[in-house]
């Protein structure tokens, strides 16, 4: 229900926002003339989701789109398809006009770029990774210019600095990386802890992660579910059999569950370094690759040391620390000592290799939005007006 409720969210912010999609009037340079911008739809727009969020990232896109007047054409995950026909359906009972809400499903390559090339399509938004993501882009831009919005992969650092109240960063480092069972582009996927709590650190928290449940999502009080496929699966296991070959000691976990099929033990990797592919690689999956370091500046840096920048995570207490961060670092958003830091009302977005644009917020109708400009000439106006 919590995720259908953040699925609905973006609906209803969107419903609202649109009231305040407005243009301005100019202050005149030009004799005898008043000048203003109004909003305008693009068109039509191909919406592309993943798996992961499959209603939620639907009505990101799409309550936005509609809101400013496009049409919509949404082609979801191939793995995950019954949520959008679902929110076709309910888009029909609700109302709409046909046309207003597609989706189309098919061979994942083959669908993308028939939708993707098509000319009668003007605006783009892609949520997946930054190797698809650079398809699409090319995929679009053989067809002529189109707007495009893009929200790719992350490799998100969690910085835990000396300072920091420590039982909260224990806990927010465990919300922080179980969420979607690890499974979502803005998990914690690189640990940095100060020096000297490191050791404390490593031994709190793997005694939290040990105690997350694992199992079936229609279970009570499950924390983490299997992981999506047998690739991921077995990149999981990969990566964490090349940590052990490299020096690094797994304080948890470290193999399939019990229950078996694509379960994979909740597992805390401690003094990952790089050259490991659990802490250079965006890891979709519940095991934690942890490190010390012994400046601040070293932290900045090691975070900083990735093609993405999407989310990044700080636990600190003083403010002058946590600003530094926050500036700092090379990433669209950061998370002070807390897990939740998305929702209707922000941008969400990536910088670098993690994205184009912004979804969310006010800012989330720009790529479906067109700014038209009019000027409105000879009517006596003094040069000096501000219409």
């Amino acid at each position: 229900m919590a995720k259908l409720s953040y699925a609905a969210s973006f609906v209803e912010w969107f419903a609202n926002e649109v009231k305040r999609l407005d243009g301005r009037t100019v202050p005149t340079h030009i004799d005898d003339a008043h000048l203003s911008t109004v909003m305008e739809p693009v068109g039509v727009a191909a919406l592309i989701t993943p798996w992961n969020f499959p209603v939620e990232m639907i009505t990101r896109k799409a309550a936005a789109a509609m809101a400013a007047g496009c049409t919509v054409v949404v082609k979801p995950a191939h793995k995950t398809p019954l949520s959008a026909i679902a929110l076709a359906q309910l888009a029909e009972e609700a109302g709409f006009p046909p046309g207003v809400f597609n989706v189309v499903i098919g061979e994942p390559q083959m669908a993308m770029e028939t939708l993707v090339s098509d000319t009668r399509v003007r605006a783009v938004s892609f949520t997946g990774s930054t190797r698809v993501g650079g398809l699409v882009a090319k995929t679009a831009a053989a067809s002529g210019i189109k707007t495009l919005g893009l929200e790719l992969s992350g490799n998100a650092p969690f910085i835990v600095t000396e300072d920091a109240d420590f039982e909260q960063a224990v806990c927010v480092a465990v919300g922080a990386k179980s969420q979607m069972s690890g499974q979502d582009c803005c998990a914690a996927n690189r640990i940095l802890v100060a020096r000297p709590i490191y050791e404390q650190f490593v031994e709190g928290y793997s005694e939290a992660v040990k105690a997350l449940k694992v199992g079936n999502a229609f279970e009570a009080n499950v924390d983490i579910g299997p992981l999506m496929h047998q690739a991921a699966f077995d990149s999981t296991v990969a990566r964490v059999n090349d940590a052990k070959a490299k020096g690094a000691r797994i304080t948890v976990g470290g193999k399939p569950h019990a229950l078996g099929g694509w379960f994979f033990e909740p597992t805390v990797v401690a003094d990952a370094h790089p050259g490991m592919r659990i802490y250079n690689e965006e890891n979709f999956a519940p095991i934690s690759a942890v490190s010390p370091f012994d400046t601040l500046d070293e932290a900045i840096t090691r975070a900083n040391d990735t093609e993405y920048g999407l989310a990044a995570y700080v636990c600190a207490t003083r403010i002058d620390t946590i600003f530094q961060l926050v500036r700092r670092l090379d990433f669209a958003m950061v998370s002070v000592n807390g897990v939740k830091f998305t929702g209707a009302p922000i941008p969400f977005g990536g910088m670098k290799q993690s994205g184009l644009g912004c979804e969310g917020g006010a800012e989330g109708f720009e790529p479906f939005v067109e700014t038209k400009y009019f000027c409105l000439g000879n009517l006596g106006l003094p040069l000096s007006s501000a219409a």
